[in-house]
């Protein structure tokens, strides 16, 4: 009788245990790979900021990357994202690479920090990754089983932050789109529509968010685009849906502008507010949820991103 019942207990277990595993693993893992270059005063033309985060060799302090609003500090001290870990100098122009992870969601972020005078390579490994080439594969460990995750050419979305490399120098190659998966874009840089996106279009890649002006690339913009894509894609049904058109977001501060859908769900719409001059660029962005009405006695500000759509069809 003990025997029947332990070998009725272990099949249990061992039922139990499948069935969680079967159910992981019907979960898509989905990847956002970002590219950041680093602020460089001496070797990049923006408008100088203060030493210590403008030296594009210092990881740890750089505007971009370890100040408050930098990519690796703000995702960090995110209560939406915990960070697995951080690897020092995984390639020559990379200083450091960190692996993050959604709480709630299976989306894993992988964020490589460029030199600040490699910014040149950082915006070709974009277009790489934007076009599908050469897709990388990282294994992270878990309480249950390892996670194989997909960067670079694999990732579902990638992104660039950092100042506008392309106002500066050209590209001696463009690389096309190398397969037909579908892969989303988001391009935090001044004007990032003009100068980025003959070569997007090239990639095959869909541009989720890109500038039409001067803008801070920081990493609330960041976090607030992929709350709006994670919330898109969990709604979705399916992880490869090609996403509607891209709308143009002007005038959102004042409420739904001519010819804009209103974004379902989460979606925000990003403008900005034109400040002093802050990281280089002119305007810096706030971020306000989309209004129905427009907002008594409020004039729009000039818009910086020229389209945010993370909707899906149904």
């Amino acid at each position: 009788m003990r025997v029947f019942v332990r070998c009725g207990v272990a099949a249990f277990l061992a039922a139990v245990f499948i069935a969680g595993t079967l159910l992981a693993q019907d979960v898509p893992v989905r990847t956002v790979h970002v590219f950041v270059a680093l602020a460089d005063n001496e070797h990049q033309g923006i408008v100088p900021v203060p030493a210590r985060l403008g030296n594009g060799l210092d990881p740890a302090h750089n505007l971009y990357w370890g100040a408050a609003a930098g990519v690796k500090t703000f995702f960090a001290r995110s209560a939406d994202w915990t960070l697995i870990r951080c690897e020092p100098t995984p390639k020559p122009e990379v200083l450091e690479r960190c692996l993050f992870r959604h709480r709630k969601m299976e989306v894993y972020l992988v964020a490589d920090a460029y030199r600040g005078d490699e910014i040149r390579q950082a915006i070709l490994d974009f277009f790489d990754a934007a076009a599908g080439v050469s897709p990388e594969t990282i294994t992270l460990p878990s309480a249950s089983h390892a996670v194989t995750i997909a960067a670079r050419g694999g990732s579902n979305l990638v992104a660039y932050v950092g100042h506008d490399g392309l106002m500066d120098f050209r590209l001696p190659f463009l690389p096309g789109k190398k397969n037909e998966s579908h892969r989303d874009a988001i391009i935090l840089a001044c004007a990032s529509k003009q100068y980025f996106g003959e070569a997007l279009h090239r990639a095959g890649a869909y541009p989720l968010l890109w500038t039409t002006n001067l803008m801070a690339p920081e990493a609330y913009t960041l976090k607030a685009a992929l709350d709006g894509w994670t919330a898109g894609k969990a709604t979705s049904g399916s992880a490869n849906a090609p996403p509607r058109p891209m709308t143009s977001s002007k005038n959102a501060a004042c409420g739904e502008p001519a010819g804009c859908l209103p974004p379902a769900g989460r979606s925000l719409r990003i403008v900005a507010h034109p400040t002093r001059y802050f990281s280089g660029c002119r305007e810096r962005p706030i971020i306000i949820p989309w209004l129905p009405t427009p907002m008594p006695g409020s004039s729009p500000p000039s818009s910086t991103i020229s389209g945010w759509n993370a909707d899906r069809p149904d």
